[in-house]
């Protein structure tokens, strides 16, 4: 399954709909149950002991200036303290997926939405809606970045005109590939930054390590014009040079872009093209033998 299924951002979060218009809800801290308590903690100390030398050295900052820890499920109030006073964020709860609209409207006033539920035991390795262990452990350390935070509340912008002008599966896929699936180039070798990798055990080896994917140089054009995969590991992954690479794309006007890739011809994850600039040319062996229906 690709990008043309419904995006994360996209749906409502089941059938209830908050009393606020923005969807926010309380986070409700004190009603977290032990057990959630203990899968917050399973899933931060697995991860936590996965990404040195695999994250990038913005991530693993974030992390540790940041009131987070194996013990319990963060406060988002004491995060939003700390993130305000480094780069004006803060993190709102909300009840699981919100529309399109509510969602780049929080960004573009610097607050991030995130999921104050937690999955159950059964499904620590793969939930389709965004949780809060995704949203927080996944994303929250990056927005500790001035880059990334600038970045961010510039797609948010971006976003409310790119749904104004029916261009947001491109704008979309910025942000796929960047914020959530994205890694930058320290001392020459790939490190992760994307919260989907970084919250996700076996995306974190496979993204870095891995012989499969492609990894290749980030291309603004090339990534509107190519989809991604909402049901698997990415076939491939774009590199930036280096993070502040971001702050460029936060300034950019893109609709010279958006002109140029409307009706042009869409990339399939895998594909290679003869301008690409290849820092890996995976063998797309994981791929292939899922689509034989062999185990991978």
């Amino acid at each position: 399954m690709h990008d043309t299924a419904p995006t994360k951002h996209g749906l409502a979060a089941g059938d209830h709909r908050p009393d606020r218009p923005d969807w926010t809800i309380a986070q409700g801290w004190e009603r977290y149950t032990a057990a959630e308590h203990g899968v917050w903690k399973t899933l931060f100390e697995r991860q936590s002991r996965l990404l040195p030398g695999r994250a990038c050295a913005e991530f693993v900052r974030g992390m540790a200036e940041l009131p987070l820890s194996a013990d319990q499920i963060p406060n988002f109030e004491e995060l939003s303290e700390v993130l305000m006073q480094r780069t004006g964020w803060q993190v709102v709860a909300v009840p699981g997926l919100v529309p399109d609209d509510v969602f780049f409207e929080h960004l573009a006033h610097r607050r991030f939405p995130a999921g104050q539920f937690i999955r159950k035991p059964h499904e620590l390795d793969y939930l389709e809606e965004p949780d809060v262990f995704h949203d927080v452990f996944g994303h929250v350390p990056m927005l500790m970045n001035p880059v990334m935070a600038e970045f961010i509340q510039a797609y948010g912008q971006g976003g409310l005109r790119a749904k104004q002008l029916g261009v947001l599966d491109q704008l979309a896929r910025v942000y796929w590939y960047t914020v959530e699936f994205g890694l930058v180039l320290e001392g020459g070798a790939p490190r992760i930054y994307g919260a989907g990798i970084v919250s996700s055990s076996t995306e974190t080896r496979f993204s870095v390590e891995d012989d499969s994917p492609n990894r290749i140089g980030f291309d603004l054009e090339r990534v509107m014009r190519t989809r991604y995969r909402i049901d698997d590991f990415q076939e491939s992954y774009f590199v930036l040079n280096h993070l502040d690479d971001l702050l460029a794309l936060a300034q950019i006007d893109f609709a010279p872009y958006y002109q140029r890739v409307t009706g042009a011809a869409e990339h399939e994850p895998g594909d290679v093209l003869a301008s690409d600039r290849m820092l890996t040319r995976g063998t797309g062996r994981y791929h292939a033998r899922k689509r034989q229906g062999a185990p991978a």
